[in-house]
């Protein structure tokens, strides 16, 4: 297969794009990054109804194409819902991003029953169930495809109070690289980008004892930015990557090369 020209690799015209969790943060840069790309664009979200309207008017706002969806991908109907949406704009969907989740804190021994299901609902069923209906839609096209998992560096270096998250976010891995050598045969890769802290507004008077601990511990000085990530799935999505599957790309500035002792 001829490689494109490089002006062409992250060239996403004509592509339909589904981005999950896309009201805000890491989520609306991911679906910022796609439309300038040319990508048509599906912003989906749960309850940041704002957020996900100002991604839409602001992709509208340069000439692209946006619709927002709502919905809880942990719900089979709402991710079927969410592929009839994608399919009555588009016609099609060439990349999924599934980036929804959340991202609570609780100790092993005071954690309620309905904390640990929630938060592996939000962060690894809702993985599997929006794979399962893009890699059929992608299927039955005919064209193949890409889908990109949000993981964690928390899948490989678990924080205290995260148990539940930690977990999520390893299985969401191993989901990753199961995913991609099933659907291997049918030309849709399947991948993962694993963010270190990335900023948020108010994330240093939130945790200012965590953000402090990571500048003193990461090589490239400084916070992540959504962007940072974005800019991974954008690469992971494109042709650029058209022989890369099964991946998890860490984008933590440096942190897990830390010693541990």
């Amino acid at each position: 297969m001829p490689a494109s020209q490089p002006s062409q690799l992250l060239d996403f015209r004509g592509k339909a794009a589904v981005v999950t969790g896309a009201g805000k943060g890491i989520g609306a840069a991911i679906a910022l990054r796609f439309a300038q790309a040319g990508a048509k664009l599906v912003v989906s979200y749960r309850s940041s109804e704002a957020g996900a309207g100002a991604v839409r008017n602001q992709v509208r706002s340069f000439g692209g194409e946006a619709v927002i969806v709502r919905g809880n991908v942990t719900q089979e109907d709402d991710v079927n819902l969410l592929v009839e949406e994608t399919l009555r704009a588009y016609g099609q969907i060439d990349v999924w991003i599934n980036n929804a989740g959340s991202y609570p804190a609780s100790g092993i021994l005071e954690m309620r029953p309905q904390e640990w299901h929630s938060v592996i609902a939000d962060n690894l069923t809702a993985v599997h169930l929006c794979t399962r209906a893009a890699a059929r839609q992608m299927q039955g096209q005919g064209t193949g495809g890409a889908i990109v998992n949000i993981a964690s560096i928390e899948a490989e270096n678990p924080a205290p109070g995260h148990s539940h998250y930690n977990a999520a976010k390893a299985g969401v891995l191993m989901y990753t690289r199961t995913a991609a050598q099933e659907l291997g045969k049918y030309n849709i890769r399947v991948n993962a980008v694993s963010p270190g802290l990335i900023w948020r507004e108010g994330l240093e008077k939130a945790w200012p004892e965590g953000v402090e601990a990571y500048l003193q511990a990461v090589p490239m000085g400084r916070l992540g930015q959504p962007e940072d990530v974005a800019d991974c799935c954008l690469f992971l999505a494109s042709p650029a990557a058209r022989w890369i599957t099964g991946a998890n790309l860490v984008v933590d500035g440096g942190v897990l090369t830390c010693r541990a002792y």
